[in-house]
């Protein structure tokens, strides 16, 4: 059994461990350690996942199995366009893959996306990221391609997109 919900400023900690658990086995074969190592202290630092939640510039979603932690998302309105709404995260720790939880998370994100009035739902994906086989099935379709310098390393990614 599981439950959904918002994560606080409490979560910090909590989404920060979770991307740990999932960065390395995920991305491992396509990207080299010092690059993950890399962006997991630009993208997952406690200053910026805090910043993200106390100032509403992105909202995160944990689902919770048993009173544990397993997988969480983060979104929010895209800041070149608000009426589009970006999945900017979507992590499920390895051993819980293949349960549905990020089928279930996504279908939160899209119903948080429709009740705020947009009909619009972008995400990033890696371009030898086998997420990419997932995202499809859920409905999403290569918009376009993006590369993303973060310090001394790129995102090579394809925007993926879903009209709601």
């Amino acid at each position: 059994m599981y439950t959904i919900r918002k994560a606080t400023l409490n979560d910090v900690g909590t989404i920060i461990d979770l991307a740990e658990k999932v960065w390395w086995p995920s991305y491992s074969p396509i990207l080299e350690k010092e690059q993950i190592s890399f962006m997991l202290g630009e993208i997952y630092s406690v200053e910026k996942i805090t910043s993200q939640i106390g100032n509403n510039i992105q909202s995160y979603l944990l689902l919770i199995e048993e009173d544990k932690p397993v997988a969480f998302a983060g979104y929010s309105p895209r800041d070149e366009n608000p009426e589009i709404y970006k999945l900017h995260k979507l992590y499920c720790l390895p051993e819980t893959q293949g349960k549905g939880y990020g089928k279930i998370l996504i279908n939160e994100v899209i119903n948080k996306t429709i009740e705020a009035g947009k009909h619009t739902l972008d995400l990033n994906v890696n371009r030898y990221n086998k997420a990419k086989n997932f995202y499809e099935k859920m409905g999403f379709e290569v918009a376009y391609e993006e590369d993303i310098a973060i310090g001394p390393y790129w995102m090579n990614d394809f925007v993926m997109r879903k009209e709601l």
